[in-house]
């Protein structure tokens, strides 16, 4: 990668979000490893006839070109920077839960290399067809981390002493982690959190208890801005509920 102080040239990046813009134009908003998140202009990439208009998709690894800076710079080239892949259909959804939380927790021109190493990582997981919830509640974890919300996962918010794998914990966006008597409700096991921290989840209550923790942490940092990824999932788990409860309704009437 090369760049002069208008123009960069070959910088790894992945598109987060795109816009139509007038008849053949679009507006990225894409994530770099070395420059954060930025907008791009991009003339001429819609239509049959637009070379790029294959190029430019979601969840790939991409090498863009553009001139300018200030709020928006002009795209002057993309190429991939491997060969293109897809995510299987049935990681769609959490590819664009991830796209979201960048787009939502971040700010432009903001260098997060670390950030950005962790969402190649997730996406090459999910490409490959790996368990959903590890790989979605390690980027949560590691985006927190990177955003300056991340979670302290050794120890009590209040005393400050080290998490036990036999206690049990209530999470306070303020205060932390806190203490609670066993058989609290809702309360998260010392041992779910003691994974987290080592980013070792394995087992179904360890998913769990970390799925509530970094949601109410995200839930925190996001100050009641809806995910629009979230109300898509919750609207088609209703949809196959109610599918589900037709089908059996019917088998019962046979």
């Amino acid at each position: 990668m090369s760049r002069n102080p208008r123009r960069t040239q070959l910088a790894p990046g992945y598109i987060l979000h795109h816009l139509p813009y007038r008849d053949t134009s679009r507006i990225l908003e894409v994530l770099t490893r070395e420059h954060g998140r930025l907008t791009l202009f991009a003339r001429g990439v819609r239509g049959p006839k637009a070379k790029l208009a294959r190029i430019l998709e979601p969840f790939e690894l991409l090498l863009f070109s553009w001139s300018g800076g200030g709020e928006a710079a002009q795209l002057t080239g993309a190429e991939p920077a491997g060969a293109l892949a897809r995510p299987p259909s049935a990681a769609l959804m959490a590819c664009f839960y991830l796209s979201e939380l960048v787009l939502k927790l971040t700010t432009r021109h903001d260098p997060h290399p670390r950030l950005f190493d962790a969402y190649h990582e997730a996406l090459g997981q999910l490409k490959a067809g790996a368990a959903l919830e590890p790989a979605l509640r390690l980027f949560e974890k590691r985006l927190l981390e990177e955003v300056g919300y991340g979670l302290d996962l050794a120890s009590e918010g209040a005393s400050g002493r080290p998490l036990e794998r036999g206690a049990h914990y209530r999470f306070r966006p303020a205060q932390g982690l806190m203490r609670v008597p066993a058989g609290t409700s809702g309360a998260l096991e010392g041992t779910s959190l003691l994974s987290l921290a080592a980013e070792r989840l394995t087992t179904a209550a360890e998913l769990e208890d970390a799925r509530r923790l970094l949601g109410a942490a995200l839930d925190h940092c996001l100050e009641g801005r809806e995910l629009a990824t979230r109300v898509v999932a919750r609207s088609i788990a209703r949809r196959r509920s109610v599918a589900r409860r037709a089908a059996s309704s019917s088998e019962s009437r046979r």
